[in-house]
């Protein structure tokens, strides 16, 4: 896929957050089955949305799919009405943000992991680096005689010299730097510490509040306050609705999700 393309047409604003699949589906290789099929669904500017389903069921093939990791095998994905299979690739994901999984970190200093094309102030950094509350974390290393404190501290290829926690938490304020109207968090399933897991929670309830939140979620307590939750079932939307309504169906998938997770009785 071409990593640019005239996106003159878009607007500069754009995207609001208003996100579209229609009749969606994706797979992994041609001559696989379709690891999504008959994706129908919009989420509304500033909506938070929780996906949820059992391992398998398509959770990570959705949001690579919003990212183009994966093409459309058929129908489509809009944002803001406009389809993302002719947007280039680095408009696109410039204009997203995605906390992964299993954070993502370069060998290098701290300011080149947050902003590595030299697009935002020191002053900015270290307030999403304040927001992340990793600022403390920082001036501590200073405290310890660390010849490389500050911004210049010095990152291990994949953040090996620090924390799992911390990792994330780097991760949360490359996000809150880029602030983009759409966040895409791929919630972590390794055990990082509850501590690290309701501050990440927190801060993105609290700084995107105005933004489409998508949140692929291992804990379902993370999204019982969410607008509406997708409950994904061997590739296919299996419910959708606020997580009240879907609860108070004791029929239902979230339902049995829930009592999995010895949320309800």
């Amino acid at each position: 896929a071409p990593w640019e393309l005239d996106c003159s047409y878009l607007p500069n604003n754009w995207p609001e957050g208003i996100i579209e699949f229609i009749n969606y589906g994706t797979k992994y290789r041609p001559e696989l089955n379709l690891a999504l099929k008959s994706i129908n669904f919009k989420v509304d500017k500033g909506e938070k949305l929780g996906i949820v389903g059992r391992t398998g069921s398509g959770k990570s093939s959705l949001v690579l799919g919003l990212f183009r990791m994966l093409e459309a095998a058929e129908g489509k994905i809009l944002i803001d009405g406009f389809d993302i299979s002719k947007i280039g690739l680095h408009d696109l994901r410039n204009r997203l943000t995605l906390i992964p999984q299993d954070p993502i970190l370069f060998s290098g200093t701290l300011r080149f992991n947050l902003d590595p094309f030299n697009h935002y102030t020191d002053e900015a950094i270290w307030h999403a680096l304040e927001l992340a509350n990793l600022k403390s974390f920082i001036k501590d290393a200073n405290n310890n005689n660390d010849a490389n404190y500050g911004l210049d501290m010095n990152i291990s290829e994949g953040g090996s010299n620090i924390s799992l926690g911390q990792r994330q938490l780097v991760c949360l304020a490359r996000a809150l730097l880029r602030h983009t109207s759409i966040l895409v968090l791929d919630e972590a399933t390794a055990a990082i510490d509850m501590q690290t897991d309701h501050l990440i929670q927190e801060t993105i309830r609290r700084e995107f509040s105005s933004c489409t939140v998508i949140t692929i979620a291992h804990r379902l307590n993370t999204v019982l306050d969410y607008d509406r939750i997708l409950v994904l079932e061997d590739g296919q939307m299996k419910e959708l609705d606020s997580p009240k309504m879907l609860l108070q169906n004791k029929n239902s998938a979230f339902y049995s999700l829930a009592k999995d997770a010895h949320l309800v009785e």
